[in-house]
């Protein structure tokens, strides 16, 4: 691996109430560094109550490359730019990564050397779900399947390559800066936002499937649809704020919805309507006898309630989003575009 371009890291890891996971999360990280890079962590809190912040102090004095920092915007788009604007002055590459996912080996080193292999602006990885309880189990390997994703290259995908999107996890200080960072009116979605900026001034982002992280799904369909309804309300921003950037896997779900309900309204009249929603539930029914076939697991058998309330929620959170929030389209500014086309000539010469 080649280190050679880049002398700097910053690390930056948003927590609220992780302190069941933060200091196993540092120690892999800070235990593999790549080899001549000064690399700098942050962790920005939003105001845990469960000891993460103590316990993040009481690290930080003994490792001096380790930082608490209060984000008292509490959501992870602040921590971040918050972070990049406290610590990352002439630093090469910030990288994001999340207090409760589990990293590979060498993940820093890897994601340097894709960055100059690649020659990208922003490498992004895919999450592969796994759980500990039977629905936790059921919710993760329904995420891994078409039902979950519909074909999400960074939830599960196995081909490394240039992108729209993916789960955040290296950029280049540069193409952060010039975007001007995360959009903190976005609380959810603010990573595919951030790509449609990136992408509209010159960015190329790449995912590498060889690096994958581990992530462990939420435990309640409560807290799943609660999690799905701000996704969709997050996406019904972006595709508005960045027209065309919704992708027919995503319209599909709130059309999905809307023709299920029609049909149920109608089917006293036209019962050949009926036909739509008892597709889709049988579609359901395949999907969990499949995956608890897949598995050897009668928790299987839960994939696709866990797939019907993530469609449901997503749809309903998107229509939300589109009722009752207001968002015009993006554009960038000429000075934005002047440095990215300024950037482009000098990459190419």
């Amino acid at each position: 691996m080649s280190f050679d371009a880049t002398r700097t890291v910053l690390v930056v890891i948003p927590t609220l109430n992780e302190a069941r996971t933060i200091e196993g999360v540092l120690h892999s990280l800070s235990q593999d560094t790549p080899p001549g890079v000064q690399v700098t962590f942050v962790v920005a809190d939003g105001g845990s109550t469960d000891g993460t912040v103590a316990l993040v102090q009481r690290l930080a004095q003994a490792d001096p490359r380790l930082h608490y920092l209060h984000n008292p915007r509490r959501i992870q788009s602040a921590a971040v730019n918050l972070a990049a604007a406290q610590f990352g002055q002439n630093t090469d590459v910030l990288v994001r990564c999340d207090a409760h996912a589990h990293y590979p080996q060498h993940f820093l080193a890897r994601l340097i050397d894709t960055l100059h292999r690649t020659q990208a602006d922003a490498v992004v990885v895919p999450m592969d779900s796994s759980g500990s309880t039977c629905l936790q189990k059921a919710v993760a390997w329904t995420s891994n399947t078409w039902a979950g994703t519909g074909g999400s290259a960074h939830r599960g995908g196995r081909l490394s390559g240039f992108v729209d999107h993916g789960h955040h996890a290296a950029f280049r200080m540069a193409s952060f800066q010039r975007a001007n960072g995360y959009d903190e009116t976005f609380t959810h979605n603010e990573d595919a936002e951030l790509d449609c900026r990136q992408r509209r001034l010159g960015s190329k982002v790449y995912l590498d499937a060889d690096i994958r992280l581990a992530y462990q799904p939420r435990a309640t369909l409560a807290s799943l649809a609660k999690q799905y309804f701000a996704y969709g309300r997050g996406r019904s921003r972006t595709v508005r704020r960045h027209p065309g950037s919704m992708r027919a896997r995503q319209l599909a779900v709130p059309a999905n919805l809307v023709l299920s309900a029609l049909a149920i309204v109608l089917g006293a009249w036209l019962p050949l309507l009926l036909l739509w929603p008892l597709c889709y539930v049988s579609a359901l029914a395949l999907t969990s006898v499949s995956v608890a076939w897949k598995h050897r697991s009668p928790c299987g058998l839960l994939a696709g309630i866990a797939a019907a309330t993530m469609h449901t929620s997503w749809a309903l959170g998107f229509f939300s989003g589109m009722a009752f929030i207001r968002e015009t389209a993006w554009q960038p500014s000429p000075q934005s575009l002047l440095h990215a086309d300024t950037t482009a000539r000098a990459t190419a010469l």
